[in-house]
Parts: structure tokens; sequence; C-alpha cells
């Protein structure tokens, strides 16, 4: 069994899915690569094939009709023979010494029988053209260099969430607690880091910045004038966040405040995202979620309401638009919008 499996979901990713796998090929023998490639029309497939005839016992090619990125995933985590899993987007590359320290790092909790259900590294912006990147730690959240439970957390500030970009999880973990994300729905990321969180005890963080998550494509995903294109699919991922759980049911404490503080921040991201859009269709879509919520559960659309984020994001009026788009910062904070 391997340590680690890695899944590159690809979709027409010819350009630079070479490098996000150049960097990982330093794992060596104890990893799995596997490239999704997601029913692409470009040269994907040819390089795919390539790199699994080059590295046959390390890279594993998988080709699918395209489902999403979301899709990309599940066939991922189907077909992980790895103890632990993690996902690394085909624009994005890893630090090759941090990687190697989080693989040694990981040996170390197996071969002490300290199976962790989440590893935490950080991750870095790395913004097109931008002149100092901004890292993602978690130094004053989590405890370092341990393995610690929930209630072990310290502050909970609002900005500082899990991405993608910066979790492992152990692979038992996302096959028990059954997640399966969406197809053809964008921001599925959001439900990857959300869903399994309730099934997570042990976790360990190490202060290393190993993930670099590009910004700068017109065409990403995370280009803002893109989400807005998209906004019924964001609309979409917070609906399945807001009723995946009762957050109300859950015994910890601290790990209910993350999952209420994770859900404000994605709201608030559709919220900005209607109101930056300035359509009266989108101003409607804004006034809908929140009557949604309201009616799905009114114990949590006052939650989220009084919230820091919530209140701003539903003053009334032109005037209150505008004071509403101050949280775009830290929207923009958290996704990294190019």
């Amino acid at each position: 069994m391997k340590l680690l499996t890695i899944a590159i979901p690809c979709f027409n990713s010819q350009d630079y899915m070479e490098k996000c796998i150049k960097s990982l090929l330093v794992g060596g023998e104890d990893i799995e690569i596997i490239i999704v490639d997601d029913g692409s029309k470009d040269a994907t497939p040819e390089i795919a094939d390539s790199y699994e005839k080059r590295y046959p016992s390390i890279v594993r090619a998988i080709h699918q009709e395209n489902g999403g990125h979301g899709s990309a995933v599940n066939t991922g985590i189907q077909n992980a023979t790895g103890l632990y899993y993690k996902v690394v987007d085909s624009d994005d590359w890893v630090d090759e010494d941090a990687f190697l320290a989080v693989l040694d790092q990981l040996r170390k909790l197996v071969a002490g029988n300290e199976m962790v259900d989440m590893f935490i590294a950080n991750f870095v912006y790395d913004k097109d053209g931008a002149r100092h990147k901004k890292v993602m730690r978690y130094t004053t959240m989590f405890p370092t260099d341990r393995v610690f439970g929930w209630s072990d957390v310290k502050m909970l500030t609002k900005g500082h969430y899990l991405l993608m970009h910066s979790v492992i999880y152990r692979t038992g973990v996302l096959t028990k607690c059954g997640l399966e994300l969406p197809k053809h729905t964008f921001y599925v990321d959001n439900i990857y880091v959300y869903h399994p969180l309730p099934h997570v005890k042990k976790m360990y963080y190490m202060d290393v910045d190993m993930y670099h998550y590009y910004i700068g494509r017109g065409d990403q995903s995370v280009n803002e004038n893109v989400m807005i294109s998209r906004i019924d699919q964001q609309i979409r991922v917070n609906k399945i966040m807001i009723e995946d759980y009762d957050l109300w049911k859950l015994s910890n404490k601290r790990l209910r405040k993350y999952m209420f503080n994770y859900l404000e921040i994605i709201t608030v991201i559709s919220t900005v995202l209607l109101l930056r859009s300035g359509t009266e269709e989108n101003l409607q879509k804004k006034r809908d979620l929140w009557k949604y919520i309201k009616n799905y559960d009114i114990r949590l659309f006052h939650h989220l309401r009084n919230g820091i984020m919530g209140n701003t994001m539903n003053l009334p009026g032109k005037g209150g638009r505008k004071i509403s788009i101050a949280a775009y910062k830290i929207a923009q904070m958290i996704v990294g919008f190019n």
C-alpha cells in the first residue's frame, strides 16, 4: 500500500500539467499520482499516458467523460491505494523540500501507530506578477508538530480557513464519511474540505509552505468575472453545505464554531459576488438565497445574519451595498480572486 495518493484533475491542461507532475515525482515510490483526464480535447490524455509509461509504479492515468472537477476528485478517491489522499490541481504545484518533509512526517506517524485523520500544511497564493506571495499559515489556530484534536484548537479567527490546498485527508475518512462531490459543478472544493470535518478526530499541523496555489489565468475558476458568470454553481455549493449537517447538534464546541465560520464565509462569497455583479437578476438571487436560509433554518439565518460579515452583507439600499463591498476584501483574501 502506498503512503499517499495524489489526484490531479485535468481538463485541457496540456500547457501546465507537467510542472505539477514533476514537482510531485520527488515523492518516489511512497506515493501514487493519479492523473484524471476529465474528457480533455487537447494533448492532456497523451501527456498523462506518457508519464504513466515512464513511471509505471508511481503514475496512473485514468480517462473519463467530462464530469467536472468534483467528478475527477471522486474518481481519484475511488481508485486510491494510499493511506492518505491529496488533491493537487493541474495548474498548481508543490515545493519539493516541503513536500518531502511532509512525507517524512507522515511516515513517522504511521510507523508510530499515530494515524491522524487530517494533516495540515501551509499554502502559498502564487499570484501571477505579485512581488510578495501571501502565505496562508495556521500557527495561531493549530498546535504545531504534534497530534491534536478539536479541543486543542486555538483561536478560530475569521480569515483562516482550511482550503483544499492545505489539507491531506486519511483516505479511510473520505470513504467512511461518504464524500461524493456533485458533477459539472465548480467550487466543490469547499464541500471537499467541509463534509469530512465531523469525522476528523486526530490532526497534525506542520508549519511548512508546501502547496503553491496559482492565480492569474483569465479563464481560471476563481477569476471574479468567471465566478459571477457561474454564480448559480456557487449558490448550489452554498446550499449543499447548508443542508449537509445540523451544526447545532455537533457536540464539540470548537468544531461547531469552525464549521459555522466556514459556512458564513461561503455565504458571504455568494452574497458579495451577487452584489458585485450589479444586475437586478442577481440582486434578486441574493434576496432569494437569504430567504431560502430563513425558510430552511431560522436559527441558522439569524446566526449568519448577525455575524459580522453576514450583517454587513444585508445593509439596505445603495449605500448599504457600497458598505457591503468592504466585505469583498475578506472574501478576496480567502478565495484569492484574480
